[in-house]
């Protein structure tokens, strides 16, 4: 097959899941188009199979914003009729899907059938999807999909309630390589952050609101209280300079590392006693299943989609969102019994290996082929 994919290239969670579907379906020798604005983060050099098509977008006096979903619908366009696609599948709503279905008439009309297959990853959905402003092209763009896929049952119900759909949305799940998170921890990066033996707390995010790294602070100045503990807090966004000034207030950034974005962050995991997720909602909490793969167990909001990835007391132990106590507490349970609860997480993880996930992608892009006869 020749399968073109549409993804936002940064280091979010759907722009990560698409660029490895990408690279295994390539793998297996499939041919595979990336379609963005830039090079995936996670891509890497050359691979056979793989093509990249950069988005690139011009300044025009005459446009207030960029028009970068008339720019990626001409560039669809293009890329499916000249390298010949068999079919298209975008990840994360806007604009991918609505420029895609622009990108599907226009090619109809010049006798191009292409079917195509919308992933929904979360924020599409749970934040831009409730602004009025986006609801009608998302809900077009959803029932005019071929096929609709959502990352959670939690997802899939949101969307539901959210948007009128008259078409099925199948759960496919979040995936990881498992093999990319064997447990081979640094000694040389734990004696950097852990010289004396302390207990190491992680958390990756895009340091939005919507993820409360503020309770993580809170929760961290009462633990280290009790337990010699380093808090490592893994990439960059908008909170990031209130996250500092607090602890600066709470007086811990003595055992608070910021590392910015990192391309491979199981190389912290690994290293890690304990994972941290707190956030208001998570649609699946691909950050989390990371974690789980290094052998981190992981304490989190029971919201959304998480439950689904962690299971309390399996993956880690679940609290209320805002609840600082129990967080505190369920960190020293998992310090207690730390091997029984990290061989726990990495058992949980393995169900959620992408040799367990690409079979349910292959079989539904085999089924729109057969049907586009």
């Amino acid at each position: 097959m020749r399968i073109g994919i549409v993804l936002y290239p940064t280091y979010g969670g759907s722009g990560i899941v698409a660029t490895e579907l990408g690279k295994e379906l390539a793998r297996i020798g499939h041919e595979v188009h990336f379609i963005t604005y830039s090079q995936p983060v996670k891509l890497g050099g050359y691979k056979k199979n793989i093509h990249y098509h950069e988005v690139r977008v011009s300044d025009y006096p005459l446009f207030t914003y960029t028009p970068y979903e008339l720019v990626l619908t001409s560039k669809l366009v293009n890329v499916v009729k000249y390298e010949k696609l068999d079919l298209l599948h975008v990840h994360y709503a806007v604009p991918h899907a609505s420029a895609a279905y622009m990108a599907k008439k226009i090619l109809a009309d010049q006798g191009v059938n292409i079917p195509l297959i919308t992933t929904l990853h979360g924020t599409d959905i749970t934040l831009v999807g409730k602004d009025s402003s986006f609801q009608p092209v998302i809900e077009f763009a959803i029932n005019n999909s071929d096929a609709i896929t959502a990352v959670s049952n939690s997802l899939r119900e949101d969307t539901l309630r959210y948007f009128n759909v008259n078409k099925e949305v199948k759960v496919i799940s979040n995936f990881i390589r498992l093999e990319n998170y064997g447990r081979n921890p640094s000694l040389a990066v734990k004696a950097k952050y852990a010289p004396n033996g302390e207990k190491i707390i992680t958390h990756i995010s895009n340091f939005r609101k919507v993820k409360r790294i503020p309770d993580i602070v809170h929760a961290f100045k009462k633990i280290v209280e009790q337990v010699p503990t380093v808090l490592l807090l893994i990439g960059d966004g908008p909170e990031r300079n209130n996250v500092e000034k607090l602890c600066r207030e709470l007086e811990t950034c003595e055992h608070i590392h910021f590392l910015g974005n990192i391309k491979y962050p199981q190389d912290v995991l690994q290293i890690s006693d304990l994972f941290m997720l707190p956030s208001e909602t998570e649609s699946f909490g691909l950050a989390a299943l990371e974690a789980m793969a290094s052998g981190t167990p992981v304490v989190a909001s029971r919201t959304g989609g998480i439950p689904e990835v962690i299971e309390d007391g399996i993956g880690g132990l679940l609290h209320e969102v805002g609840n600082i106590d129990e967080m505190v507490k369920n960190a020293n349970i998992i310090f207690q019994d730390a091997e029984e609860y990290k061989a726990r997480a990495l058992e949980k993880a393995k169900t959620f290996d992408l040799n367990q996930v690409l079979p349910k992608y292959l079989e539904l892009y085999e089924d729109l082929l057969s049907e586009k006869g």
